[in-house]
């Protein structure tokens, strides 16, 4: 079964330096979807090593399978238009609104 539209909470600001949590959620896929975030248009790489998390200055944890977006200390960067996918292989992955979050 195709995933319907995902229902993506992001909150509308957030204080620098404070813990924030964006999620993404869809219900009718089967298998289960994955979740990828994008910021600005722009997807979103997930955190696999401390090597290359590191060097890309990544202050996120994306979890692909429950679709959090895990900020640990926001910071201004963290600013933008997010918008999640969801796809699980079967008919059209399926993008919630873009919602922006000011830090």
């Amino acid at each position: 079964v195709a995933p319907t539209t995902p229902v993506c909470e992001v909150p509308s600001s957030a204080m620098t330096g404070t813990v924030v949590e964006l999620s993404c959620k869809e219900t009718e896929g089967s298998p289960p979807s994955e979740y990828q975030w994008y910021k600005n248009g722009v997807a979103l790489l997930e955190k696999t090593g401390t090597g290359s998390a590191r060097a890309a200055n990544i202050t996120y944890t994306m979890n692909k399978k429950s679709g959090t977006l895990l900020f640990n200390t926001v910071t201004k960067n963290d600013t933008g238009e997010y918008f999640c996918e969801a796809s699980n292989g079967v008919g059209l992955s399926q993008k919630c609104s873009v919602k922006r979050m000011q830090v």
